[in-house]
């Protein structure tokens, strides 16, 4: 079943035209990558998706109803958005932090705080300080309160950033336990081909369009991600004979994670 829906949306900043008839659709419990090179759209994609902006033509749709014509507290339910960068500094402790998920919920959430922190592992960890967390455990933690939220949607802007692989994978497992047993549609914006080759279906953006939605083997080819990230002229400098694109920017971001 179609729980998000983009139908042709335009989007532009002071003129500038950001996204350009973007249609695509999520089912729930997808994991679903958002890919291309910077200024591809990403995230406007996500704060669209989240309501947090407005198109200027076409519609979003969550639950076939355009997602403006929910109020704050009704689209709350439906779709929770973390941001790429995250108030790290607030003098909440984790306890605290994930309850403020229970705010759209009226007293009947999805998840008690105690079975959120459990599932992202913080269960011991109800009474620390955000300030006192490292940076994956901190992630978890806003992970935690959305949970409590208990939204259909989960978006997330580029949460494997400069976090290192275990975390990575960590996370990973998590938001695939979270969309199969939870039935949440999760769209996440991310760089890494070699994480984006694991997820259910990728989304390849460049300049505020849609290049191609599919399965990430049909989308990760050599052809599309040189073409999409500009790489005709510099990816030579990185090759080895006889080497695949996509194995070696996999294996790069690996390391570089």
């Amino acid at each position: 079943m179609t729980v998000l829906e983009f139908e042709n949306v335009t989007f532009s900043y002071c003129r500038k035209r950001f996204l350009e008839q973007m249609s695509f659709s999520l089912a729930g419990g997808e994991l679903v990558g958002l890919m291309g090179p910077n200024g591809a759209g990403k995230s406007t994609i996500l704060k669209l998706a989240a309501g947090l902006l407005s198109p200027q033509n076409g519609n979003v749709l969550i639950g076939n109803k355009p997602i403006r014509s929910y109020n704050g507290k009704e689209r709350a339910r439906l779709v929770a958005y973390l941001p790429q960068i995250l108030d790290l500094q607030t003098p909440f402790r984790v306890g605290e932090l994930v309850r403020m998920g229970s705010y759209p919920q009226d007293g009947s959430h999805a998840l008690s705080v105690d079975e959120a922190l459990h599932i992202v592992g913080l269960q011991g960890k109800v009474h620390t300080h955000l300030a006192e967390l490292s940076g994956g455990e901190q992630r978890r933690a806003y992970i935690a309160m959305t949970l409590v939220q208990g939204a259909r949607v989960l978006l997330l802007d580029e949460p494997l950033a400069s976090l290192d692989i275990k975390y990575q994978f960590d996370l990973y497992r998590l938001l695939k336990e979270i969309a199969r047993e939870k039935g949440v549609s999760v769209l996440m914006s991310l760089h890494d081909i070699g994480m984006g080759a694991i997820l259910d279906r990728l989304l390849l953006a460049k300049a505020g369009r849609l290049v191609i939605n599919g399965e990430p083997g049909i989308v990760l080819t050599d052809e599309r991600v040189q073409d999409a990230f500009d790489l005709r002229e510099s990816i030579s400098l990185y090759l080895a004979t006889n080497q695949s694109v996509c194995r070696t920017l996999a294996v790069a971001c690996l390391k570089d994670s």
